[in-house]
């Protein structure tokens, strides 16, 4: 008997592909033909080939950008993977406090990027913000709007106050999946606390952190929000990081082309890093199935 298929599925499946080729492909394209094309306006464009490839490739401006980056991406991994499982080590496994410490960890992700941004630019004012007031009384010259030192500072203390939350809370789930077995086996056997977190916490963590340090450094690496509303790039181009530059090159200057291809090149380094941490994790997972 020959067996009829059905395709009327596809029908529920169409308006999700119709949403993602409106608000992802189509977009993509439009930019992958500004990047290898020039424009006078006036919807004229003319053949540019690699052109700004080429231009961006070699740009000492990019390079600039870029290795702010990279640093302020190593140090947030840095701070936040080791402090989120410090804290989550030091939560409380159970009843009521434990629900508390959830919540209270999960308030700061609620905060949109803006107002996170807006709290710390107010926050780290030396006239009317706690912060910086507080540390000009004690005689701490701290001003983020003129010294590059403390606007990084600002900027990185503001990350690690907005995400250590959600590194903690993907190690809290990983250490209430381990057996109390376990536990009360290295009771027994009298293993130290840091025995018990390297063989036994460790191990079943390392899944999610490989999550976590993925998602930190996707986050990070496409920052611009908040470090603009806080410092706009500033002071001078202390804190413009690679995605605030490109906003400056398209809109500030409308260099389309060169924006374009910017664009493109900082896409695929994230994706590049986004598929060696997930080609990790799928080995990881494979080892453990065995």
């Amino acid at each position: 008997m020959e067996k009829t298929l059905n395709n009327k599925a596809w029908f529920l499946v169409l308006p999700v592909l119709l949403l993602v080729a409106f608000s992802a492909i189509i977009p993509l394209m439009t930019v992958v033909n500004y990047s290898v094309n020039d424009t006078f306006g006036d919807n004229q464009f003319f053949w540019a080939g690699l052109e700004w490839f080429q231009e961006m490739v070699t740009s000492d401006r990019l390079h600039e950008a870029l290795g702010r980056q990279v640093i302020f991406s190593a140090v947030i991994l840095a701070i936040e993977v080791p402090l989120g499982i410090y804290i989550a080590l030091n939560m409380p496994k159970g009843g009521v406090w434990s629900s508390v410490c959830l919540v209270l960890m999960a308030l700061p992700l609620l905060i949109p990027f803006n107002v996170v941004g807006t709290i710390w630019q107010i926050f780290g004012r030396v006239d009317i913000g706690l912060l910086g007031h507080t540390l000009a009384a004690i005689g701490i010259d701290y001003n983020y709007t003129n010294d590059p030192v403390d606007a990084w500072i600002t900027v990185i203390v503001m990350d690690v106050w907005h995400w250590t939350s959600l590194v903690a809370l993907l190690c809290y789930a990983g250490l209430q999946s381990i057996p109390n077995a376990y536990y009360q086996a290295a009771k027994v056997d009298q293993a130290s606390r840091w025995s018990i977190f390297r063989y036994i916490e460790l191990p079943k963590m390392r899944g999610v952190l490989l999550i976590a340090v993925l998602l930190r450094f996707m986050d990070s690496f496409m920052i611009y929000t908040e470090p603009f509303v806080v410092t706009g790039g500033g002071p001078g181009n202390s804190t413009t990081f690679l995605s605030i530059d490109l906003v400056k090159m398209a809109i500030g200057q409308f260099d389309l082309g060169p924006a374009a291809a910017f664009s493109i090149m900082y896409f695929l380094v994230i994706q590049l890093v986004s598929w060696v941490f997930y080609t990790v994790m799928t080995n990881l997972d494979k080892e453990e199935a065995k």
